[in-house]
Formats: C-alpha cells, structure tokens, sequence
C-alpha cells in the first residue's frame, strides 16, 4: 500500500466527461489498495472566463476579491470530482482550502503554502476514502482566501505530497510526458523519459507549461519524485528526478521558447557605481521580474546602454516606473515587445564543449540575428525577432539531434 498525490490538470477536467473518466484513473488506484489525494484544477477555460469577468467590473479588480473569484473554479472541480467517485461506489470527499485549512504567506494572487494541516484528511485516507483537494489555494494567517499564482494546482499538489510525506506524485495532462519541444510546433519533438529537477525547472521557467517552475523548485528542495501523464492514454509518461537518475548521453535535452517577452534598453544612463540598482529597485518593489541584463561601457566610461527583458505584461509599468525615477539619468528608452526567447537546456551542456558555437552558428546559418543572451551551467537563452521563433526552434532541434 502506498500514498499518492494525483494531480489533474484543466484540460483533464475539462467537461463532465473528461471528470468522469478521471474518477476511474482514481478509482483504479484506489481499488489497489492505495490511499489516494487527489488535487484538482479549474475547468479548461473556467479561470479566463473568471478573469474576463472581474475585468468587465473594473481594470483594477481588487486583488483580495480577485483571489475569492479565481478560486472558486477549482472549488467546483472538487465537488463534481468527489461526486463522479461516490457515482463509482468510492468513499470520497471534497475539502476547501479553509476546511484543511491549507495555510499560506505572500500577497494575493501570488502567495505561498507553508503547511497544511493533516490530521483530518489522513484520518479520512486510513478509513479507506479519497480526499478531493483545491488546487492553486490556502488561506493566510488573517483567514483570508489567497491564490498561488495561475499554474498553482501543481505546486499545491507537490506541497501536498511534500507536507502529507507521500510516495509518489503523478501529475496528469493532456500530454503523455515532457517533451524536447512543444510537440503541437514541432512535429519530430521527442518524448523525454527521464529529466532532471534542474532541467525541468529551467524548461519550466523558459516557457514549457507542462509543469509550473515553483512546483519543479519544491520538488527539487525535498527530493520528490514525480511522474508527469496522459489522462488520456496509457503511454509511459516523463519522471522527474534527480540528476544522479539521468542518463546525460545527450549535452541539450530540450529547447524551449515564450513569446511574451519585451526589450527595454536605456541609452546614455550615467555609468556610476549604484546606477544598476536605482533603476531596478522600483521594478522590484513593485513585483516586476527581470530576466536577462546587459550592459555596454561607452569607451571613455561615462556612459553606458543598459538593456533588459521582461514580460509583456509588465512593459507598460516598467517603463513608466523608471521614467518617474528621479535617481537616474538617460538620453533615450527604446522598447521591442516583438521579441522572443529561445532556449537549449541540458545537464550534459556542463562537461560538453563547444554548445555555445553550436547554437550561435545553427542561428546565423538560418539568418537569425541574436538580440541579446543569457548563459547559466546548464542552458543557454537568446532573444531574436519573434517571427523567427519556429525556424529557430526547428533549427536548434535538429542541430542538437532532437528529432
């Protein structure tokens, strides 16, 4: 007998139907003898449909309402699921993120878990029940309705198989693993059968949205194992692990790309010591994230041009908040939101030599020109023309034998 954390994406619980034959995943877990939690996330679509709706009220939603909103899609996946397992003669029961409670820290619509109380539900468990959880929830300390940020039900369920010392945890999708690239863009991407933490979380971060970057980082800190599936077929999906696990016969795993990038570069910025972080302190007060950074000294080094990317969403305050900041000083601000990131990930890049010429070329071979780059041990990122996304993903791919 084993604890496991099953965890069904929006696209598996995506209509009665697709509920209902999740309920027979579970129940065939069950039926073997495992205790079962499972954690649910929001109708496909239900949650932009919310979002629509609280912007038809007000462009500034409140964000405490906001969350209030937002969570009640998942609230409604619950129920439906406990009730498809009671359908199928199993004991199940349906938990609010209040009713556990699930407690969190952090702002609202980006706060945290830091515990859960267990008692309740593996008391439930030992008497032969499946326990339904709310994905992408808690509560915080004021008793407040909070939400983890949009992707949260996978970082609820590792928290959940973290806190509640669970064997395992599968998250279920509508793909059957992680792939070396989008397969819907790239028709000869191949599935990954094993994948380092690191790895994941770096593909995660750059734009592959099998699993959420936080969730991968949790799983990492405290080694949990997790196996990424298809509800909809029995394939052998995708298990995440730790490097000592993975076979590094390939130097890139996978190539990953976003499209919701933007450049900003300040020209003439008075090059003195401090001048880096008097314009990015605004942009972090005010939760803004910025990714890559480079800087250019003018030859007599009194000035120089600061380029920087961040999301597309966040364009409009960024660049409002350092034209109101009086600490400093440029002669120009320039802004291509038609920009996107490419990026070669792999663990096996560390001991390979030579990825870095590889990747450039493959680019230049394809006319691709590079607008700005990012290195870490284990990937490599440029920003090009977003029209050139596709050729270049494609280019990478087969560069790196991904086909």
């Amino acid at each position: 007998m084993t604890k496991k954390v099953l965890k069904f994406g929006g696209t598996s619980v995506g209509s009665i139907q697709r509920i209902a034959h999740a309920a027979k995943i579970v129940k065939k877990e069950h039926d073997t003898g495992n205790k079962v939690i499972v954690v649910v996330s929001a109708m496909a679509g239900t949650t932009n449909n919310l979002v629509a709706h609280s912007q038809s009220i007000s462009k500034k939603f409140n964000k405490r309402e906001l969350d209030v909103l937002l969570t009640s899609g998942e609230q409604v996946t619950s129920a439906l699921m406990a009730g498809a397992l009671n359908d199928l003669g199993v004991k199940a029961k349906s938990w609010m993120n209040w009713q556990i409670p699930i407690l969190t820290e952090g702002d609202h619509t980006n706060a945290r878990i830091i515990n859960m109380n267990v008692e309740g539900i593996n008391n439930y468990l030992s008497n032969d029940g499946v326990a339904i959880i709310p994905g992408f929830q808690g509560v915080s300390k004021s008793g407040d309705i909070t939400s983890i940020g949009r992707g949260g039900s996978d970082a609820t369920a590792v928290a959940i198989a973290k806190i509640f010392q669970t064997d395992s945890c599968e998250i279920y999708t509508d793909v059957d693993g992680v792939y070396s690239s989008d397969p819907n863009k790239i028709p000869l991407a191949k599935k990954i059968d094993k994948i380092s933490y690191e790895e994941m979380l770096e593909l995660s971060s750059l734009g592959a949205k099998v699993m959420q970057s936080s969730a991968v980082q949790t799983a990492m800190m405290n080694d949990i194992p997790i196996q990424v599936k298809s509800t909809f077929t029995d394939r052998k999906g995708t298990e995440i692990n730790s490097q000592e696990n993975i076979d590094y016969s390939k130097a890139v795993t996978g190539v990953a790309y976003s499209k919701d990038d933007v450049k900003i570069t300040l020209l003439g910025v008075d090059d003195k010591p401090g001048v880096a972080a008097d314009i990015f302190e605004p942009l972090s007060k005010d939760q803004i994230n910025v990714d890559m950074v480079i800087q250019n000294i003018s030859a007599d080094g009194k000035k120089t041009d600061l380029t920087f990317t961040t999301k597309r969403q966040d364009s409009k305050n960024a660049t409002s908040l350092i034209k109101n900041n009086k600490k400093i000083k440029y002669e120009k601000m320039h802004m291509n939101d038609k920009v996107s990131k490419i990026s070669i990930v792999g663990a096996g890049m560390v001991a390979t030599p030579g990825i870095t010429y590889k990747m450039f070329r493959s680019l230049a071979e394809e006319k691709i020109n590079i607008l700005a780059i990012s290195t870490s041990e284990i990937k490599i990122s440029v920003i090009i023309e977003e029209k050139l996304t596709i050729d270049a993903v494609k280019k990478l791919h087969k560069t790196f034998n991904l086909d």
